[in-house]
Parts: structure tokens; sequence; C-alpha cells
């Protein structure tokens, strides 16, 4: 998939969006910005200044596997959104190939999987998206009932409101994902799953661990979806060693192996389960070798991996 090249006058310097840029979500809580600009309005660089790298890193992989005949995970807003958005994607993200797209989409539908499920048994229930950046999961998996609300940095917000325009059923939130005031915006009457992806492992191992407890604490009956990465991996990111020819990863202070997954159980005891989101289907010899990495040491515990905390109690009736 090949992106829309803007000008050389108006590409993003490196510079202009630093290694150590904010993740998604963390910031003090700020009022969402008011008005909504068209949505046929072009983005350009200058528009993109203040977006941390990170939102745009994963939009474009999703969009990249998305626009293949054979793709594991259906996502033509994606693809839209890259075609519309006038940034240098190709420079400064390829260069994994379509095995980094592939496995990006197939830890996506792991949490697809998951709230799908959700809406399944709680079809107007509440589905609460920590640092969502651009992600389109509503367009993917919501069923026509559910409230969905999007947690994020106000630039990132500002940004949703310009590119996805919100239904009636949406809504969004300029708030750090680590102020428990976001809290107080959620709807728990009919049941709440909260999905927090590709989001932890940019903050400190103390407020991932308050950030459990709090959810699990606020919401009886909920699920809190999370995604991580293996210690070696966090790693070299802190080393500053995770890098391409033109991107570096950003430190990641929190990172857990695949077999620490019930260690997430401590973070409170409203915790009462905690689940292996397995990836599932895969093309080519990725899938083919998947189900065995899966299983087999060392790859099985030194993978990134995705959870499901499932919390005590029952929803809150209204």
């Amino acid at each position: 998939m090949t992106a829309r090249r803007p000008a050389s006058s108006d590409r993003v310097p490196s510079d202009r969006v630093p290694a150590d840029a904010a993740p998604s979500g963390a910031t003090s809580a700020t009022p969402a910005p008011g008005g909504r600009a068209s949505a046929s309005a072009p983005v350009v660089a200058d528009d993109l200044a203040a977006v941390p790298e990170t939102a745009l890193w994963t939009l474009y992989h999703r969009a990249v596997e998305a626009a293949r005949p054979d793709t594991v995970l259906p996502d033509p807003k994606a693809v839209e959104l890259v075609e519309r958005i006038d940034y240098p994607f190709d420079d400064r993200f390829a260069g994994g190939g379509g095995l980094q797209a592939q496995l990006q989409a197939l830890r996506v539908a792991c949490f697809d999987r998951e709230v799908a499920d959700f809406l399944t048994r709680h079809p107007r229930g509440t589905v609460v998206c920590l640092g969502e950046g651009l992600e389109t999961q509503y367009w993917r998996v919501d069923n026509g009932r559910a409230k969905w609300l999007s947690v994020d940095l106000p630039e990132l917000i500002a940004l949703r409101e310009r590119l996805l325009p919100t239904g009636p059923r949406q809504r969004l939130l300029a708030c750090s994902v680590t102020d428990p005031r976001w809290m107080d915006e959620v709807d728990p009457a009919q049941g709440v799953l909260i999905t927090a992806q590709g989001l932890l492992m940019y903050l400190r191992p103390g407020e991932v661990r308050e950030l459990i407890a709090g959810c699990a604490e606020r919401f009886p009956g909920g699920t809190l979806v999370l995604d991580a990465v293996p210690r070696w991996f966090g790693r070299l990111t802190l080393s500053g060693r995770m890098r391409t020819r033109s991107y570096q990863a950003p430190p990641m202070p929190w990172a857990m192996d695949a077999d620490e997954r019930s260690k997430l159980r401590t973070a409170s005891a409203a915790v009462v389960a905690v689940r292996d989101v397995w990836p599932v289907g895969g093309r080519g010899l990725l899938g083919a070798l998947l189900p065995f990495a899966l299983r087999v040491p060392p790859l099985a515990t030194r993978r990134p991996s995705v959870a499901a905390l499932e919390f005590a109690g029952s929803p809150a009736q209204s």
C-alpha cells in the first residue's frame, strides 16, 4: 500500500516528533475540545506535529495489512485514513514488510474478539478505549447498540474529531488515562469492557498497577483487555536500540513476559481472573508457525501478549 506523499516542505522532520514523545493517553486532564472540523478537510504534516508518532505507526501497519486481498484484518477505515492524511508514512515506517503488518493485525484482532464477545453478552454495554489513538475498532465490531468512550491526549482527541466524527453512541474525552476522573464518565449499568491497546508499555510500572486496581475496584463485573511487550523488548527500547532506518521506538518502561500474566492479579483483590488471549489465524509461514510459537519455549514465554482481566462482582444497575 502506498500512502499519498506530501511535498518536501510539508514533511514532518524527525525532531518534530521526538522518540520519547508522550504515549497516547498520558497527559493531564483537560476538557474535550469543542466543535468539529469537516471530516473532508485535508490533514497535512503541520496538523500532526503534536501527535505521538506511535498513533501513526499503528494506523499505517493496520492499513498495509487491510489493503491486502487476503488480509487477516479487514479495516477499510484505516486504509481510508492513510490515504487522507498527508504524511510520509512509507518513508517513516516501511521496512518491516508484510510480516510486521500482519503481526500487528493479529494483535488487534485479539482485542476485536474480546470486544465482540462482550457485546454478545452485553449488547447495550459500554466499551471504554484508553489511549485509542487513531484506532478504528468501532467501525469493525460495533453492534449498533453499545456505548463507546474514547479517552486520550487532547491533540489526539482533536484529530479524531476531525478525521473520525462520532456517532450518537460515541463520546470523546481528553483526559489522562492515569487520572481517575475519566471513570466518572463511564456508565456501568449494562456492563463495562475497557481496552488498553498499545498503551500500558509507555507507563511506569506503578502507574500500570494503579490503573488496573482503579478499574477493578470501580467497575465490578467488568473486564480490562491489555497487551504487553516482553521484557527483552522493553530493555531494547530503553537503551535506544529498537529502531529502523527512519523510526525510533519510544522507551517502554513497563514490560511483562507472557508467563508472568498471573502477577497482574496482585494489583487488586478485585482482579479475580487473568486469561491469555491468543492470536488465531495468520497467513503463510507465520500462520503455520504461530501455534508452535505460542506453546513451545522460549518463544511461548518471551513473546508479546494480550491478556483479559476479569473483575469481581456484578455490573452496577441504574
